[in-house]
């Protein structure tokens, strides 16, 4: 939810914005139409309630016809101020309807367009040339079923398409990524958390997740609770209804947690593997800070993801995500994404996000300081969402007879094996 005041103040930052992310402008109009109507309705319900208490005075020091009279003014007026009570009510329920619907202000210096429209920020590593090498590289899926890896077929059976198995190397990679993710995010002044995977509905559609990414989302209806596509939502509304004292800016956690997605309008689409499927497992980053903070806080979010991918030893490039590809909640996201040798093109692996307030405003987080109460500014980063992180594992250091290579910061994690070997 935005400021208000950008409304009132400037109204053409706000087209602005739309027109970055491809989004019609037409809302503004609305959102102009339902502020005045707010702002007139108060008007009249506060000149009707001054009137009601000036009436109020009379009556005591009046007598006889003059009394009835003013008892029935009084009793016309009580149905006046009922009345415009409740347009003022309906207006201002019009108004936050409408800022809910509007997504935030795309930052100027997010590249104008869709998907296909963001920035390459950097390339860093350099991709196996395996021709060189004298072998063939294997995808992910060979791989994995030479390694014992992860099971899609059995996964299928008991959950349906899009599911699989972790088994054998497969969860002890899990494990590991897991482990070495929760060390790193510790270093860095993280909080480690494990936070409940299903939420109320307050909760995500205060993070922006009940607009355009509903039908993504899985709901349980007999206990009117979501199952999350990303910690980032309990993280978010861990702090809701609360006020945050500056001094302690920033406050960061990083969470362990099922992620779970319908992937809706992705048919057909990756669906070899467990490339895209509708459950996974993530360590998430999120910052409580203030907005003036927030933009030092997103360089660093990504630093760290640049950081951990570095340790990897994977070859990645960082992209600057298009207005319109951008989430509803965010500003400005920064993805990181792995070269995957077997589809021969980079693709995300991580994610760095500027959520600003508009999270915090739905969600009642406020920051008090010096220059008084304000709302809290929110970011975001996926430091490893598992399968993809695995496939780049196992696809970028394979070796000709299908072991892989262990990445060396991963192996005190994985029992100091440098290598894993297909199964016999």
């Amino acid at each position: 939810m935005i400021d208000v005041r950008v409304l009132r103040d400037d109204p053409d930052v706000i087209r602005a914005a739309q027109k970055r992310r491809g989004e019609s402008d037409a809302i503004v109009d609305s959102l102009i139409g339902a502020e005045e109507r707010r702002r007139s309705s108060i008007g009249t319900y506060e000149a009707l309630r001054a009137e009601q208490k000036q009436l109020g005075k009379l009556i005591p020091r009046a007598e006889g016809e003059q009394k009835q009279q003013l008892l029935a003014q009084t009793k016309e007026l009580s149905d006046r101020v009922k009345a415009a009570e409740a347009t003022q009510a309906a207006a201002a329920a019009e108004l936050d309807d409408l800022l809910r619907a509007l997504p935030n202000l795309a930052s100027p210096e997010a590249p104008a367009g869709g998907e296909d429209d963001f920035v390459t920020l950097e390339e860093v590593g350099t991709p196996r040339d395996f021709a060189a090498e004298g072998f063939q590289p294997r995808d992910h899926l060979e791989l994995g079923q030479m390694l014992g890896a992860f099971d899609v077929e059995r996964g299928a059976k008991v959950s349906g398409a899009r599911f699989y198995y972790l088994t054998g190397v497969g969860a002890q990679l899990e494990m590991a990524l897991t482990n070495m993710a929760m060390t790193r995010a510790s270093e860095w002044g993280f909080t480690p958390m494990i936070p409940p995977a299903l939420v109320k509905p307050r909760a995500m559609e205060g993070t922006g997740f009940l607009g355009q990414a509903a039908d993504d989302v899985y709901y349980l209806p007999k206990d009117d609770l979501y199952l999350v596509g990303t910690s980032e939502v309990p993280l978010a509304a861990y702090h809701s209804d609360e006020i945050l004292d500056a001094e302690q800016m920033p406050l960061r956690y990083a969470a362990f947690s099922p992620c779970f997605r319908r992937e809706a309008g992705s048919y057909g689409k990756d669906t070899r593997g467990i490339f895209r499927v509708h459950w996974f497992d993530k360590v998430e980053m999120f910052i409580y800070t203030t907005l003036e903070a927030s933009y030092a806080q997103h360089e660093q979010l990504l630093a760290w993801e640049k950081q951990w991918l570095d340790a990897l030893e994977l070859p990645y490039r960082v992209i600057d995500v298009a207005a319109g590809d951008l989430g509803a909640s965010a500003i400005r996201k920064f993805d990181c994404e792995a070269w995957i040798p077997a589809q021969g093109k980079y693709r995300e692996v991580s994610s760095a996000s500027n959520c600003t307030q508009f999270q915090a405003r739905r969600l009642d987080i406020r920051v008090r300081g010096e220059h008084g109460t304000v709302p809290a500014a929110t970011l975001n980063g996926t430091l490893v969402a598992m399968p993809r992180t695995i496939i780049a594992i196992l696809e970028n250091h394979q070796l000709a007879n299908g072991s892989v290579r262990v990445p060396a910061a991963l192996r005190p994690y994985l029992q100091d094996r440098d290598v894993i070997e297909p199964l016999s």
